[in-house]
């Protein structure tokens, strides 16, 4: 038992309603204890019925006090009063009695309105709980938080200790949570330390231990003493103790501590275990289900307690969003929580570190997939939708995708009315305007279609309104909305039936309309109306609703057959979108009408004559079958251009053939033996002899002669497109004959432009409007007769570079009026040819094709051999180029511009589009093998030439245009080397298999390839033998592609810290070799500081030490510059000339600010003291050397950020290390002292100078200058060390101030 006795000291006072004497049998027995309290006015009773009191409290007190001490026995009276106590609650019913609240004892008593708690002196150790449920323990443990006095606060918490060590768990828990409403603040230091020792013997009790320690008053070093221990038991505490943990750890954080605290606590908060800990409890028995409900709502309280450690504390905020390395799902609620905060600078941050975190791929689909599985987040739902929209629409291509998987996770996680928003804001991205806000929104659209139909059908009117924008939507747009309508209008689900009438309206008024453009649109929708009525039709197992479907497909089929049959361009587009409709999906019934009907439309037979009137002469030309030149077919090109038919239009040859050949495809498996006589067969042209006097033509000719070759080449691509996946030897012969046919047509066709200035070339592409294809300008400028002293003006185009201008110079009033002709480039008309396909690229894989050519009798007559010539594999490279760029090149998103602009980018990729970047990305991979063969084959055949000719390059006897088409080809080589490896997919986890097979690839051209290897290895290899760098020296005009190649291969993986340097010291050598050779071509110095500054910057960034690697270059690297000659580098770094020391000082200063700045601030308490103020000491050191350089080369320092820097951060650990490291902190600061010195002397300068840049930067230098001074003040005051600091006045001098000392600079400190 423990006695705890309030001794009478107050003064007598005289006593009133004192209780009748009268004895009533339900009253306790008289003794000294019941006789005290009946005259001090409480009356006992027995059983069930409460004590009664008949005067206040206080008034209650003070009698008993003035009856103890007036009775004679005094004192030996107390003894008797507490043993008749001891003695009354020996009775468990007295017991209950005395701790339940008295009762008045009569309802007229004023003084008596309430029921009032007798006072308790005596707690025992009972662990009884009464019959009506009242539990006495924790009824006698809350009577000692009323205490009035208390004589030994020490000795009641030892015994209240002593009770936890024996007591019951939950008595040991009511007895902690008591302890700070029972101790007086004196005692809390030691009450916390008592606890925290008993929080690493009991994790029992880690509740009520954080609970009390929260409402204790200690200091902050035992504070952070106990956070530690609390930090080290989060992994092993129980899941539903975690909220008071995370919530004691976080309320007790400082800001000197935030950043290293809740860098811990992120470590050791894994709240992915804890989900699926309450997965795996869902999944069991029902029984359990309780448990799994309240884990859910563990994990809910936590976040609850982070979003309100991170709205009030500031600290936490800032610390979280100083997440550097690995995110986690706690990470992500964070951002969230932070975003749904009302402040706009906690909204900003979270959305700019969300943005690099993406961007460095920290953050993936992965992560994001496991937050949204098992945690509650509803309730930040406006935040998530928020991100996603700011994502979408931001210009960077990275983050985009990001966006796009919020928006899915939120509609599939959430209820209706989340995903009737989601819903909302993707159809207003769709109708933003932005080409690719709009792509990447109707993608989503599309994919939650797939993926959801029966919730997306609810939604289905909210996707219906984009009709009212299609004219802001380009063709791929607007068949990818089509397809999403029709997905949800003949769905399997009925929910989206209503709508189908809505389509069918709207593509019968745009197919009717006069105005092509709303034609187009609705030939597109209505051929996409059709590929989804056609998958809802394989899917029915009714019979008549299959019929019924069939019907409704066939008539809209009709419907657009006859309203486009007036327009070539509309049918040309029927075409195109059913052949590009036939590769997703089957229309069996049309192939052999579209055979019968092309067969009709666009060939003849061969006979001994040609009839028919023509502007020029027929002819049979490029026929590739010569042994069925009679009786054979022909492509009936000519005649058709000169009779005026109106179903049957040249324009249309090039798109039927494309859906023949699919029909062909699809229905004999890719087999084509059926048409393969097109492949040779000639065509009925004209003798091209016509091009040597087409300047005698008359207009009119001219251009009819100009259309004639281009239908020509775009039939020719169009057959190249349709059997370049052939693999018979001779069909392949026949389609690398179709591209040096092609390339030689290509040539005489500019020769043609050249002479028909304001030409427009037929269409080739028909689902985009005539006014958004760019015009090539007429191909002559006339030079007009200028002024005295004037010159005629070059003519700027906008393709800059593609035509060659010749300038001339007027020295004369009379000169006549001279014509200058102009170079034309088929390069602005590429528009105008059709689009090849991907797959045209295989034909870079053909070698030396042949084949024998029998005689009557079988014999063989000849050989025939074919091959790839400079021209074609230029021909192949161009157009693999422009692809490349369309398809891997990230473009940043634009709104459009007001005012339309002409030329639309998108024009000729039509076929491209329908592939992702990956696809691309992959098929590039596929051929790199062959790229490099040839890469390898052009620097081999420049090798040999200049072998030949002895280094001569315009040597006698040299092919000029042969040289020329070389150059070109390996540019272009290099070119989609660097486009292919800077694709920005390869940062992606998901693509890392991509980029490993790829630098297989350029391994193996080193060695042969043996056993698997890693990305690191494969990149070391590239970096022993220079993949892309050392093979290419002789060619210093395309090393610097080489180098972007082989930076992009290098930094879209993350490779160690070593590797990482190695590489970079690799590719800075062969800088040096590269600059060297540019130091001999006269190049700009511009030209060194466009290169030189990326590897410099990325070797600091991944090294190991950054101050140690600093020190070395301006240590080592500078001095020896500076003893170097005018025009020479250093000989450890290469790059590092004169030239380009500016570059590498503001990337070393940048780089050693940085560092610094993620250095923690000094504590008090610190283990690792040593060891900071060692690694300032470094910073520092290699601060005053980059400043001293100042001297050497002017420049505007970084000297500013670097010493603010040392104040908040380096400052505060001087502080503290003052006095155990004396000398260390006074080095310190000298050092640093003459690096101010330097700084004021730089103020100075500027001044002197009138250097405006500079002297923007005075006031805030002065000011963190005097800051300095008085800090240094403020930490010598702080160590009692204040006589050790006086001031002196420097004198103002500039940059060319002598080393000499002056008598102000001594003894500062």
């Amino acid at each position: 038992m423990l006695f705890c006795y309030i001794y009478p000291e107050s003064k007598k006072r005289k006593s009133t309603g004192m209780p009748s004497k009268a004895a009533v049998s339900d009253q306790v027995p008289d003794s000294v204890f019941v006789h005290m309290l009946q005259e001090s006015g409480v009356i006992l009773r027995l059983g069930n019925m409460s004590n009664e009191i008949a005067v206040d409290q206080v008034v209650f007190q003070k009698r008993l006090q003035q009856h103890l001490r007036k009775d004679s026995r005094y004192p030996s009276i107390i003894q008797e009063f507490i043993s008749g106590f001891e003695t009354h609650i020996e009775d468990p019913e007295k017991l209950r009695n005395c701790l339940l609240p008295c009762v008045p004892r009569s309802a007229g008593d004023g003084d008596a309105r309430y029921c009032l708690k007798i006072m308790v002196w005596l707690l025992l150790l009972v662990e009884v709980v009464g019959e009506d449920g009242l539990n006495i323990p924790r009824v006698i443990i809350n009577q000692l938080k009323w205490l009035d006095r208390v004589v030994d606060f020490k000795d009641l918490a030892n015994k209240l200790m002593q009770l936890v060590s024996v007591a019951p768990i939950e008595i040991q828990r009511d007895i902690i949570t008591s302890l700070p409403e029972i101790l007086e603040d004196s005692q809390h230091g030691d009450m916390a330390r008592e606890l925290n020792a008993l929080l690493q013997e009991n994790t029992q009790l880690t509740v009520p231990i954080l609970d009390a320690l929260s409402s204790l008053n200690i200091s902050t070093a035992l504070l952070a003493e106990v956070r530690g221990a609390v930090m080290s038991t989060v992994s092993a505490v129980q899941l539903e103790d975690l909220p008071i943990v995370v919530k004691f750890i976080l309320h007790s954080i400082s800001a000197s501590d935030a950043n290293e605290v809740v860098s811990d606590l992120r470590k050791k908060l894994e709240l992915e275990q804890c989900v699926v800990f309450s997965m795996l409890q869902a999944s069991q028995s029902s029984g359990k289900n309780k448990k799994s409900t309240a884990s859910k709502d563990s994990v809910a309280l936590v976040l609850e307690v982070i979003k309100s450690a991170v709205r009030f504390q500031k600290t936490i905020s800032e610390a979280w969003l100083k997440v550097s390395r690995s995110f986690t799902v706690v990470d992500v609620l964070v951002l969230l929580i932070l975003h749904s905060t009302n402040a706009n600078q906690s909204r900003r941050g979270a959305e700019r570190v969300l943005r690099a975190k993406v961007r460095a791929g920290l953050i993936q689909e992965s992560l994001l997939n496991k937050t949204f599985k098992g945690y509650v987040m509803r309730g930040y739902f406006p935040s998530i939708l928020a991100l996603a929209q700011g994502l979408l629409r931001s210009p960077d291509c990275c983050v985009v995708p990001f966006g796009g998987h919020m928006y899915k996770q939120a509609f599939t996680a959430f209820d209706s009315y989340c995903q009737q928003e989601v819903v909302g804001s993707l159809v207003t991205h769709v109708c933003s305007g932005v080409s690719g806000e709009v792509d990447v929104a109707l993608e989503l659209l599309c994919e939650l279609v797939s993926q959801k139909p029966t919730e997306m059908s609810q939604y289905a009117v909210f996707v219906k309104g984009i009709l009212d924008y299609m004219e802001n939507l380009n063709p791929q747009q607007i068949r990818r909305l089509f397809h999403l309508l029709s997905s949800l209008a003949f769905g399997h689900d009925k929910h989206g039936s209503h709508i189908q009438d809505d389509m069918h309206i709207v593509i019968r008024k745009q197919l009717s309309s006069a105005v092509p453009k709303y034609k187009r649109i609705g030939i597109i929708g209505a051929v996409m109306m059709v590929g989804s009525m056609g998958a809802r039709r394989c899917g029915l197992q009714s019979l008549s609703k299959h019929c019924f479907f069939l019907l409704l497909v066939t008539t809209l089929l009709e419907l657009v057959r006859s309203c486009s049959e007036g327009s070539a361009e509309a049918a040309a587009l029927y075409y195109d979108e059913l052949a590009n409709l036939l590769q997703t999906c089957k229309l069996d019934p049309l192939v052999q009408s579209v055979l019968e009907d092309f067969q009709e439309d666009f060939v003849v037979d061969l006979g001994p004559e040609i009839a028919g009137l023509f502007p020029f002469p027929a002819s049979v030309m490029y026929n590739l079958d010569e042994d069925e030149s009679q009786g054979g077919i022909a492509v009936n090109l000519l005649p058709l251009m000169s009779q005026d038919v109106l179903h049957v239009s040249p324009l249309c040859l090039s798109s039927f053939f494309r859906l023949l050949r699919l029909c062909e495809e699809e229905q004999h498996h890719g087999d084509l033996e059926e048409i393969d006589a097109l492949l040779g067969c000639p065509l009925i042209l004209t003798d091209m002899e016509v091009v040597e006097r087409v300047e005698s033509l008359s207009k009119a000719e001219r251009e009819f002669f100009c259309s004639l070759l281009f239908y020509t080449i775009n039939w020719f691509r169009e057959v190249v497109n349709a059997f370049c996946k052939q693999t018979d030897p001779e069909m392949k012969m026949k389609v690398v004959t179709r591209l040096q046919n092609i390339t030689y047509l290509q040539t005489l066709l500019e020769t043609c432009l050249a002479a028909s200035p304001g030409y427009t070339p037929p269409l080739a592409n028909f689902d985009c409007e005539s006014a958004e294809v760019l015009f090539p300008i007429s191909s002559t400028a006339s030079a007009k007769k200028a002024k005295k002293g004037k010159g005629i003006r070059c003519i700027q185009e906008a393709a800059g570079g593609d035509f060659h201008f010749l300038q001339s110079q007027d020295h004369s009033e009379k000169e006549k009026e001279k014509e200058v002709k102009v170079g034309v480039s088929l390069s602005l008309y590429w528009p105008f040819f059709r689009e090849l396909d991907v797959e045209v690229m295989n034909v870079l894989q053909c070698g030396l094709l042949s084949r024998s050519i029998l005689d009557t009798e079988l014999h063989s007559k000849v050989r025939e051999e074919v091959q790839l010539g400079p021209s074609e594999l230029v021909f192949l490279l161009e157009d693999m180029c422009r692809k490349l760029d369309f398809s891997l090149t990230a473009a940043p998103a634009k709104k459009a511009p007001f005012l339309k602009v002409k030329a639309d980018k998108t024009v000729g990729f039509s076929h491209l589009r329908q592939k992702s970047s990956k696809d691309v990305a992959a098929y590039c991979i596929q051929l790199l093998p062959t790229l490099c063969t040839h890469l390898e084959n052009c620097h081999n055949h420049f090798q040999t030439f200049l072998t030949e000719k002895q280094g001569v390059v315009d040597a006698l006897g040299v092919d000029v245009k042969e040289q020329q088409l070389m150059s070109s080809a390996y540019q272009l080589l290099l070119q989609v080397l660097h486009t292919t490896f800077s694709w920005s997919g390869f940062s992606q986890p998901e693509q890392r298999v991509l980029l490993k097979s790829a630098l297989k690839v350029l391994a193996s051209r080193l060695k042969e390839e043996g056993t698997d290897q890693t990305l690191e290895q494969l990149i070391s290899r590239g970096q022993e033998g220079r993949i892309c760098c050392s093979s290419f020296y002789g060619c210093i005009l395309y090393l610097s592609v080489c180098l972007s190649v082989y930076l992009s291969v290098c930094l879209s993986v993350c490779l160690s810290c070593l590797s990482i340097c190695l590489v970079c010291l690799s590719v800075l050598s062969v800088l040096s070799v590269y600059l060297s050779c540019l130091s001999c071509l006269s190049v700009r110095p511009s030209i060194h500081l466009f290169i030189s500054p990326s590897p410099c910057s990325i070797y600091l960034d991944h090294a190991d030490d950054v101050l140690k690697a600093v020190e070395e270059i301006a240590g080592e690297g500078i001095p020896e510059l500076m003893n170097a000659a005018k025009d020479a580098s250093s000989r450890s770094w290469p790059t590092l000339s004169r030239q380009t020391f500016l570059v590498y000082y503001k990337v070393m200063m940048t780089k050693l600010e940085k560092s610094v700045r993620k250095l923690p601030p000094g504590k008090q308490t610190d283990s690792r003291e040593s060891e900071k103020l060692l690694t300032w000491s470094l910073a520092v050191r290699d601060f005053h050397i980059l400043i001293n350089l100042v001297k050497v080369e002017a420049h505007n320092s970084y000297g500013r950020l670097f010493l603010e820097s040392f104040l908040k951060l380096g400052m505060p650990l001087l502080d503290y290390s003052f006095k155990k490291h004396k000398e260390d902190v006074q080095s310190l600061l000298k050092t640093f002292q003459l690096s101010t010195r330097q700084l004021h002397h730089m103020c100075g300068h500027s001044k002197i100078q009138q250097d405006t840049a500079l002297t923007n930067h005075v006031p805030a230098l002065k000011k963190s200058l005097e800051q300095f001074v008085y800090r240094v003040k403020a930490m010598l005051t702080l160590n009692q060390c204040q006589e050790a600091f006086w001031l002196g006045n420097l004198k103002n001098r500039d940059l060319k101030v002598s080393n000499g000392t002056n008598s102000a600079f001594h003894n500062v400190f």
